[in-house]
């Protein structure tokens, strides 16, 4: 990557976006893909489209999201302790200790997941998340409601840091990766002449509903769609790769095959690979994929799709 396109994931990378609170992440996406859309566009959903050949009648729609899991206030004890909830599927077993960021409607406070203390008893192995608390220094609930209401969500505090051998380490890499790489694809293309029309999307919603992709497809209404995502690599101790496959973090893009996948469209990015001599791995998803995709293969009389993944553990 230039060094244009890294600085702008770190940016993504350093952007809050919980599913329902995408606006800052979607204006800096918007500002770096005008530099070479030949048109951008918004819809309802809040999603943001970075469009290549217009007029092409054969579309080809490439969805990323831009959301990242979460957590979310839904109550203010007397003291000042903030209880929350899941936004997405994100998991309480590493949230002890954690600094975060509480984005308020008046202001933006931090704070530090709690919970009993060792000498106090600790916590039980099998805890809730209503057994962990944020603790941002109020004194009393009238304090921390100057800043907090019910419903403000929260976000990991944590940098994106590079690890040896050029591997990237950070918060919501699921999947504002998947966004920046539909952006660098509309970016390489930009100075080509192109028989179709290529739209990238960056959509909201997929932590939680997915409304971002079914707005998407059907406004688009595409004639084929790639969604761009992460998957779990399987390279790291004790994982069962029996059960779960192998999939490592250089071992190429990851296909998904399974009945939601368009077969044809998999054998032309397998072409395209053999072509390119690029390593390709692959996941099943025989019901559904967990991803844009399938809310795009709904719309419409119907979408072809595929899903290409980025390893992630």
């Amino acid at each position: 990557m230039n060094k244009e396109a890294t600085d702008f994931l770190v940016e993504l990378l350093q952007t809050p976006s919980p599913s329902g609170m995408e606006m800052e992440i979607q204006k800096k996406w918007m500002s770096y893909v005008q530099g070479f859309a030949h048109e951008v566009k918004t819809d309802m959903a809040g999603n943001v489209l970075g469009i290549l050949n217009p007029n092409a009648p054969f579309k080809v729609l490439l969805a990323g999201h831009s959301d990242e899991i979460a957590f979310v206030v839904n109550r203010i004890d007397e003291k000042g302790f903030i209880y929350f909830d899941k936004v997405g599927g994100i998991s309480q077993k590493l949230a002890v200790g954690m600094n975060v960021t509480v984005l308020g409607n008046e202001k933006t406070i931090t704070g530090v997941i709690g919970a009993n203390a060792e000498h106090h008893g600790g916590i039980k192995d099998g805890f809730a998340i209503e057994d962990l608390f944020v603790d941002c220094g109020a004194v009393n609930r009238e304090e921390i409601e100057k800043y907090i209401q019910i419903g403000d969500l929260i976000v990991y505090k944590r940098e994106p840091e590079w690890l040896m051998n050029n591997r990237l380490s950070g918060r919501g890499l699921d999947n504002r990766t998947g966004a920046f790489i539909v952006a660098e694809v509309l970016r390489q293309l930009s100075d080509r002449k192109l028989s179709v029309c290529v739209i990238a999307a960056s959509t909201v919603n997929e932590e939680t509903n997915m409304g971002g992709a079914y707005f998407a497809g059907a406004g688009v209404q595409p004639s084929m769609a790639i969604a761009c995502d992460v998957t779990f690599a399987t390279d790291y101790p004790s994982v069962n790769r029996n059960k779960y496959g192998d999939i490592r973090l250089d071992g190429g893009p990851v296909l998904a095959k399974g009945a939601p996948i368009n077969i044809k469209i998999n054998r032309l990015l397998e072409k395209t690979a053999k072509q390119l001599d690029m390593n390709l791995q692959y996941e099943l998803t025989p019901r559904s994929t967990g991803t844009d995709a399938d809310k795009i293969r709904y719309t419409g009389q119907g979408v072809p799709v595929a899903l290409v993944s980025l390893p992630l553990r």
